[in-house]
C-alpha cells in the first residue's frame, strides 16, 4: 500500500537539565477521557498497527478502508512502539490529516521504519512489538494556568518552529506544569521561556491505549 511518512513529530523529550518534581496535587496517572473508542475499535486499531508493520516486512499490501464511519473521522494520532519494554519508535500526525484508521496505519509503519532515532524494525522484531496508540483531540488555544498535567498534551509554536509533547510525557518524567511548558519549548527548538514571550500555546487531550498499558 502507498505509505508516505508522517512529519517527524514524536513525544520523546530532548536532553535537558534535571527537571522539577511534580507539584503537590498533580495527577499521578494519566487522566484518560471517558473512552470515545469502544473495546472493539481499540482492538481493531491495534491489529491494524501490527499488520501495517508486518506487511512492510513481508512486502504485501493491506486495506486502508475504514471499517466504520467513526474510524473514518479525521484525527491526529501517534503510534509508540516498545520492544522488551524499551521505546523502539514513535511517530505521529499532530493535525487530523487522515481518517483515524489510516492515520494509525501510517504512523505505525513510520514509527517502525522512519524514526531516525532508532534503526528500522527487523522482521524478527516485528511480531514481538508492544504498541501504544494516542488518538488526539483537536488542539485549542490555552492559557498556561489552565494546563493540567496528565490530561493535556501541548503544542507550542513560534517563528516557524513547533514542538509537541503528549499528555503522558510529563507523568513519565515527573514534571510539573512549568517544566512541561519549558520542555515543549525545547522540543520546538525555542528558548526555554518562549511560552512566556509570545509563543502560541495550544493543548489537546488524547485517548491512550495499547499493550503498553496492559490493554
Amino acid at each position: 500500500m502507498p505509505m508516505s511518512p508522517p512529519p517527524p513529530n514524536s513525544p520523546a523529550s530532548p536532553p535537558s537539565p534535571p527537571s522539577r518534581s511534580a507539584a503537590p496535587g498533580t495527577s499521578a496517572a494519566l487522566q484518560l477521557d471517558a473512552g470515545e473508542f469502544s473495546a472493539e475499535e481499540r482492538s481493531s486499531l491495534l491489529r491494524l498497527a501490527h499488520d501495517s508493520i508486518l506487511s512492510a516486512t513481508e512486502h504485501r499490501d493491506i486495506s486502508l478502508d475504514s471499517p466504520s464511519p467513526h474510524l473514518a473521522e479525521p484525527r491526529g494520532a501517534f503510534t509508540s512502539l516498545y520492544f522488551h519494554g524499551e521505546l523502539r519508535g514513535c511517530v505521529g500526525y499532530i493535525l487530523p490529516v487522515y481518517p483515524v484508521y489510516r492515520a494509525v496505519a501510517e504512523t505505525a509503519r513510520a514509527a517502525a521504519f522512519d524514526d531516525n532515532r532508532f534503526p528500522p524494525v527487523t522482521r524478527d522484531e516485528a511480531p514481538y512489538l508492544e504498541i501504544q496508540l494516542s488518538i488526539l483531540s483537536p488542539a485549542r488555544a490555552i492559557q498556561p494556568e489552565e494546563i493540567e498535567t496528565g490530561r493535556h498534551g501541548l503544542l507550542i509554536s513560534a517563528h516557524g518552529r513547533r514542538g509537541l509533547l503528549l499528555p503522558q510525557v510529563p507523568l513519565e518524567h515527573g514534571w510539573d506544569r512549568v517544566t512541561f511548558l519549558e520542555q515543549t519549548c525545547l522540543k520546538a527548538g525555542l528558548p526555554i521561556d518562549a511560552w512566556q514571550k509570545g509563543a502560541t500555546i495550544e493543548a489537546f487531550t488524547a485517548e491512550v491505549f495499547g499493550e503498553k498499558l496492559g490493554g
